[in-house]
């Protein structure tokens, strides 16, 4: 695959990794991408940093205590900035930053709390969006739609803040407490309004080359989540009733990025196993990445060995590939290099030591993606 930059004018749950049954694929042709898109309010000429072929990395909320908790603006814009200069000596083109993990802003948000490991006063999302232009990476700003504050935390938040003000009304039952976190309800008009609004404040904020989510949606499968709406909705089959909530609330995302700016890219990370997509989380993997209008790209984490005794990892890549077909949407391969060295407990016995005794597993996978007809892959370190 030739990496050509494009300035655009325009844990797990191993449950089996056989196809389900799911709606046959919609090929569509992709759209035109626009230099100039009318919005309400303004006219916008957007020149968006994209690449044909991405080789991505994940910069996650778990490492922000080592470069934003405790630390003053200059010492953050340092260590991004030498983060970033790594990554693109590593041949990486395309960063996907965690900005709202667990219901808090890392960025100026008049809708969510300041970020709880954000000390000072000062913009990151602003800063590492500077910092990744000048080295001419793609950003995509990282968040996770319906997952929030621990229950402890959410005490600490202000009431002006509508998610806590949901949680002071449990009869509305938009947020629900599952074992000790606060997730938002997907169920409800309101709650996918407030996740459209959320990447809406970020686009128009701020001058990012993407919208990235990854694989928390539905928390759990028990019925008692979300069962007075599930009452309320007429459906007598929760699982499909659930999937279509969580199409919903995706596709009012790609909606809103698209209506704002079409050359911003929008992405979805679902974990590798389709079956567990489906069974587990009620995402609808089949039919996003498969028809055209429900995200740009997607970038399924087989975070699997060659010898895991469920998913092996090219057979899972070919299940992708099948999926995907003749769809506008880009294939992207998410692979799981801080395996390496450590102990698989999820892969079987055949497995379980691969990326101990085998630390050219990475290697092998990229060579291999890059022989399929992905187009690219992204690494989570």
């Amino acid at each position: 695959m030739k990496k050509i930059l494009t300035l655009a004018l325009p844990i797990l749950l191993l449950t089996g990794c056989t196809l389900p049954e799911y709606p046959a694929n919609s090929v569509q042709s992709t759209p035109e991408q626009s230099t100039e898109i009318v919005t309400e309010n303004a006219e916008i000429t957007s020149k968006k940093i994209n690449y044909e072929t991405q080789n991505g990395l994940w910069f996650p909320y778990t490492d922000f205590e080592n470069y934003i908790q405790g630390k003053t603006e200059e010492e953050f814009k340092n260590a991004v900035r030498e983060m970033f200069k790594n990554a693109k000596s590593d041949g990486v083109n395309t960063v996907y930053v965690h900005v709202r993990p667990m219901g808090d802003a890392y960025y100026k948000s008049k809708i969510f709390p300041k970020g709880l490991l954000l000390d000072g006063n000062y913009d990151p999302l602003e800063i590492m969006l500077r910092e990744a232009h000048e080295l001419g990476l793609s950003f995509h700003a990282w968040i996770n739609p319906l997952r929030l504050q621990t229950a402890e935390e959410m005490e600490r938040v202000s009431d002006e803040y509508i998610t806590k003000q949901w949680v002071r009304e449990p009869e509305k039952h938009f947020v629900e407490n599952v074992n000790g976190r606060y997730y938002l309800n997907p169920a409800y008009t309101e709650v996918r309004q407030l996740i459209a609004d959320g990447v809406s404040e970020i686009i128009k904020n701020y001058d990012v080359d993407g919208v990235h989510i990854d694989d928390y949606f539905y928390p759990t499968t028990d019925t008692s989540f979300d069962e007075e709406a599930f009452a309320e909705s007429g459906s007598n089959d929760l699982q499909e009733w659930r999937t279509e909530n969580v199409t919903e609330y995706v596709k009012s995302i790609y909606d809103t990025v698209k209506n704002y700016d079409k050359n911003i890219l929008f992405g979805i990370s679902p974990q590798g196993n389709i079956s567990a997509d489906y069974n587990s989380q009620y995402a609808d993997v089949g039919l996003w990445t498969g028809t055209d209008g429900y995200c740009d790209y997607i970038v399924p984490q087989i975070y699997f060995g060659f010898q895991n005794e469920t998913c092996p990892f090219d057979s899972t890549l070919a299940e992708w590939e099948k999926l995907r077909g003749n769809s506008g949407v880009s294939l992207i391969i998410g692979l799981a290099e801080y395996k390496l060295g450590r102990e698989d407990v999820w892969a079987g016995e055949a497995g379980e030591r691969e990326w101990i005794e085998n630390p050219d597993v990475i290697e092998r996978q990229i060579e291999l993606v890059e022989l399929s007809s992905a187009d690219g892959y992204a690494r989570y370190k």
